[in-house]
């Protein structure tokens, strides 16, 4: 109704506040008043070295257990996720060892950093000098402003690869599954050199490197990750871009009014805030959002109980800091910090946070919206009836967990920052991010 009565008003209101009826378009129609054309990655012929790779993804010869591949625990029909219900996947020579992380996705890597730890606003190296000289400001002063500026900037770990972001390429990223005894267990280089001699893709090995580098095993699993890593970056199904949301970013597809109620929560700096860390805008060259700003937060998910190394009361998964990762050890303040996943086809999985704790996106959005307002819907209780908070994270590193920032501000006690039907809408959201939409014509 609102909208009908600002058309019979006439032209002279809607030409006085165009932006606010784009707005209200937007909210009642779900349609995008400025639709812009997103730059996806151009499809092509697989390289000869990208279907080594493809082969390689697939194989499951290397494996101790002769079942298991890249793409057991890297479904392309799960967007390249764990297929499974459960929190982790299992490896091993029997396919009963479990793993201690939730295999994350492997899709929308292409524009991840490497490991870094830096300002949190890159923007911050680009003060316009220039503009503060003009505000009266000498060039020493502009100068002594800028670089003030920069360290005054939160000093934040960003990049990588894994949830500790201990691998920096594609190339490292694939190796380690392989000799992980609880995952692929390759047993060693020399095993995976037979293999790949064994293997009927042998003969693209000899096309692409020559007879020479059979004889060179450290360099022969090299140039075959190296290949994995070229199928990651060239197959297209890695990084597709054909979500509702993306079709509606180019004005090709509408939102419902729940999901676009959604999507204004999931920005909402005071309800949801997802979209602090969850950047959901295209870049200035047209490149489509990639739902991550690609650092790290401390949360404090609750432990879970499933995992079989949790039953070791003094083990701690702490993230940046180990235990799978030794070069950060002495950087405490990020003890307990994980990766920031992106988003897309977020839907689609059924094992949330580094140790798969949640298996459903309703249970996700209760534990931002309640955990500080009401830490008992999903923190177990101990022995003695207190609920057990920040139970996966040692009492010394807790001043690590993010508790400034919405939905995170609120008190025991307090009312949450959403609703339920705020929590719903998100969820409607959060479904237009699955690949595989169809816009219509």
């Amino acid at each position: 109704m609102r909208f009908g009565h600002l058309l019979w008003l006439g032209a002279g209101l809607l030409t006085l506040a165009g932006a606010t009826l784009a707005s209200e378009l937007q909210a009642l129609t779900g349609e995008n008043p400025h639709p812009i054309h997103l730059v996806r990655p151009r499809a092509a012929q697989l390289s000869a070295m990208a279907q080594l790779g493809r082969q390689i993804f697939y194989d499951t010869s290397f494996s101790s257990s002769g079942r298991l591949s890249c793409a057991s625990c890297h479904s392309p029909q799960h967007a390249y996720g764990p297929p499974s219900d459960g929190p982790v996947m299992l490896g091993g020579p029997e396919l009963s060892s479990q793993g201690v992380r939730a295999a994350p996705s492997l899709e929308y890597l292409e524009r991840q950093p490497p490991f870094s730890i830096g300002p949190d606003d890159p923007n911050l190296e680009n003060v316009n000098l220039m503009q503060m000289a003009a505000l009266g400001e000498t060039a020493a002063r502009a100068q002594k402003i800028a670089t003030s500026a920069q360290a005054a900037t939160n000093i934040v770990p960003q990049g990588g690869l894994f949830w500790d972001g201990r691998a920096n390429t594609f190339q490292d990223q694939a190796i380690m599954p392989l000799l992980n005894p609880l995952e692929i267990d390759g047993r060693s280089v020399e095993n995976l050199v037979a293999k790949f001699r064994q293997a009927s893709y042998s003969k693209l090995f000899l096309q692409l490197f020559g007879p020479s580098l059979f004889e060179n095993p450290r360099l022969l699993v090299a140039e075959a990750m190296f290949a994995v890593g070229r199928y990651q970056v060239e197959e297209p199904s890695f990084h597709p871009y054909t979500s509702k949301f993306d079709y509606w970013l180019e004005g090709q597809a509408r939102l419902s009014a729940a999901e676009m109620r959604g999507y204004r929560l999931f920005n909402d700096p005071k309800k949801a805030n997802c979209g602090g860390c969850h950047l959901d805008q295209p870049s200035r060259d047209g490149l489509p959002p990639l739902f991550t700003d690609h650092q790290y937060e401390a949360l404090g998910a609750p432990r879970n109980s499933a995992l079989a190394v949790n039953s070791d009361p003094n083990y701690f998964d702490l993230g940046i800091c180990g235990p799978y990762r030794s070069d950060m050890v002495s950087q405490t303040q990020y003890c307990s910090m994980f990766l920031t996943p992106t988003l897309r086809n977020v839907a689609t999985r059924r094992a949330f946070f580094h140790n798969g704790v949640f298996a459903t996106l309703q249970q996700v959005m209760d534990f931002y919206n309640f955990r500080d307002a009401d830490p008992a819907k999903v923190y177990p209780r101990g022995p003695d009836g207190t609920v057990r908070k920040y139970d996966d994270v040692p009492v010394r590193f807790r001043a690590n967990i993010d508790a400034a920032d919405p939905p995170f501000d609120r008190h025991f006690g307090e009312t949450p920052a959403m609703s339920a039907q705020d929590e719903s809408d998100i969820i409607a959201f959060l479904q237009t991010l699955t690949d595989g939409y169809k816009p219509h014509q």
